[in-house]
């Protein structure tokens, strides 16, 4: 990665996954539930939803709605999150293909 200085500062770019530049352990995984937990706050705003509203109509706890739109989504798995996006009226599609390398990676295409 290509590295330079702004205003004495070191910067250098990022490989696209934050997760990952920070070392974190999950850094795709992070990176899918983070896509999807921006997707449903912004149906959620689209709908006029509150979040008790977006409880109900999700299936799961306000707290937990609370907790996602602060940035605290591990409790709630991306499955759960692909539900939710779900019942605010969004489909999902997996696609599933051979990888050009030896190991595959996770890509969420949000249209």
């Amino acid at each position: 990665m290509k590295k330079r200085l702004i205003d004495g500062v070191e910067v250098k770019r990022s490989s696209g996954n934050v997760y990952a530049d920070l070392g974190l352990p999950d850094a795709e995984r992070l990176k899918i539930k983070t896509g999807l937990v921006v997707e449903i706050r912004k149906a959620m705003r689209r709908l006029g939803l509150t979040q008790q509203e977006a409880a109900k109509r999700m299936g799961i706890t306000q707290p937990k709605v609370s907790g996602m739109m602060r940035g605290d989504f591990s409790n709630l798995s991306e499955r759960k999150l692909m539900d939710c996006l779900n019942r605010l009226g969004y489909d999902i599609e997996i696609k599933v293909k051979p990888a050009s390398e030896a190991v595959g990676h996770l890509v969420l295409a949000i249209a």
